[in-house]
């Protein structure tokens, strides 16, 4: 009896944490201002039942009376999962774990107000705070010799370890700097000019979501100051952004985002771990081969400019040629999330180095304003004119996400890997984008990728997938090709 306990047990605990889930959509997407106080208390109050009952000390009794050899390899995996989860929860006090969702709660709302007046004074306290939790969980999670880092990276890329990401990462550094530098010497691509109402950016998100085969019946999209996907099974939320005189930032965060919503959407089930997503690596991939390889390809213009004419009643650019040279125009900016391919992995490099100082105590909350607009004149030769456009641009570091950032960068990589191999695979690839008939494409994926759930680690799954291990290659490869066309380089 002891298996139908643990998995009721595992369920009841999903469970939780997707109104945890929701209750965090809620205070993005509708909650009113004056809500935020008794929020923080409920999602403290949240975390610690969660927390309770991932540290149940009947858990490890109930597995430790299970045969592992009656069992599906499913629901071995279910078993290790739930030993794994216990492990690191019974590390962490109940405490720590409520006064840490207190503190991201809390966090992001600070973060919120100072992002808007460009003051990075008003979040300084907060981060201040979120570091010392995150610190203080992870001295509980290290062992002897572990890196304190890597407690953190392990929650969102499982066995990930810095000492072998950070060389996979920076091989992406020489390459991209000199491809970028190729470029800066060609001329821009016309921009996107006018004005686009936020009602028919809406209309247009949704039925590029709707193309894409995002599920309506199981999600819904608003608008949140930082897009972001939530939930799981029949009920998976985005949220995006508008800009009245930037469409694509709306269009391409919710490809972004759409791209999150399918793997959740393709999960086999909403409640055991084994068949939750992979990694936030693999998750990210998911994302970003919508957004990019798919959203971003000239096959897709085809289809995409004619629907934005049609929602804006004319465009400035003309044809999809134009319009795929503007979607993909290379320029240093400062905003990770309109980063174009090009840079877009030099802000995570950034991120990456940041934020592994922030927990190794060798860099302090009181000068990350000054080490951000240092480092990024060294990467980007810019200067950071505000806090709003450089080290309050994210989100993460308000809710105590440290560890999340480096997933961004191996969510390309693997996205590239697989890329590479669907191509070899279908070689009508092309015209189904142009179409917006991507059904097979989500096939595909739904296979390979969302179906396996946990059941394999991330390098792993996505080497079966693929038939080569992962490795930044084919990401390099990608996008040499595709930005040497489209700048005669």
């Amino acid at each position: 009896m002891s298996l139908p306990q643990l998995l009721d047990h595992l369920k009841k605990t999903a469970a939780l944490s997707q109104v945890a889930g929701l209750i965090a959509w809620d205070q993005e997407a509708v909650m009113p201002k004056d809500g935020a106080g008794q929020r923080a208390e409920q999602t403290g109050a949240l975390a610690s039942v969660i927390h309770g009952f991932t540290a149940d000390p009947r858990v490890p009794d109930w597995i430790d009376q299970i045969d592992p050899a009656t069992l599906s390899s499913f629901d071995l995996r279910n078993v290790e999962e739930a030993r794994r989860s216990y492990d690191r929860a019974t590390k962490i006090p109940p405490r720590l774990a409520e006064e840490s969702a207190k503190a991201a709660s809390e966090g992001q709302r600070i973060w919120a107000q100072a992002r808007a007046e460009k003051d990075f004074s008003q979040f300084a306290p907060a981060l201040k705070r979120n570091i010392a939790l995150r610190r203080e969980a992870a001295a509980c999670l290290a062992g002897p010799g572990d890196d304190l880092y890597d407690c953190l990276l392990d929650e969102f890329e499982p066995g990930a370890k810095s000492v072998e990401l950070l060389p996979l990462l920076e091989s992406l550094r020489p390459g991209l700097v000199a491809l970028r530098e190729r470029i800066a010497e060609k001329t821009a691509p016309q921009p996107l000019t006018g004005h686009f109402p936020a009602a028919a950016q809406l209309g247009l998100a949704k039925k590029v979501a709707a193309r894409i085969g995002y599920d309506f019946d199981a999600g819904r999209i608003d608008t949140v100051v930082h897009p972001f996907c939530s939930g799981s099974g029949g009920d998976v939320r985005i949220t995006t952004r508008t800009d009245e005189a930037d469409p694509l930032n709306c269009l391409y965060s919710t490809i972004h985002e759409v791209g999150h919503a399918l793997y959740a959407q393709g999960a086999p089930d909403p409640y055991m771990p084994a068949a939750d997503y992979c990694s936030m690596g693999v998750h990210e991939s998911q994302s970003r081969f919508w957004e990019n390889q798919i959203g971003r390809s000239r096959p897709f213009m085809d289809w995409f400019y004619p629907a934005m004419r049609q929602a804006f009643g004319g465009l400035s650019l003309d044809g999809p040629d134009a319009l795929y040279a503007a979607v993909n125009s290379v320029h240093s900016g400062f905003i990770r999330t309109e980063a174009d391919e090009v840079h877009y992995n030099l802000h995570i490099l950034l991120r990456f180095e940041l934020e592994r100082e922030l927990i190794a105590g060798t860099l302090e909350a009181d000068d990350l304003e000054e080490a951000w607009n240092s480092r990024f004149a060294r990467d980007f030769g810019e200067t950071v004119p505000d806090p709003s456009l450089g080290v309050l641009q994210d989100v993460h570091w308000s809710i105590g996400l440290f560890g999340y950032f480096p997933t961004y960068s191996l969510g390309n990589i693997y996205a590239a890997c697989l890329d590479r191999a669907m191509r070899n695979e279908m070689p009508d690839r092309d015209a189904m984008v142009a179409a917006a008939e991507t059904r097979p494409i989500l096939e595909w994926m739904r296979e390979r990728i969302h179906k396996r759930g946990r059941m394999l680690p991330a390098p792993k799954l996505i080497e079966e997938a693929t038939g080569e291990a992962p490795s930044a290659q084919p990401l390099l490869d990608y996008l040499e090709a595709k930005f040497s066309a489209l700048y005669d380089l």
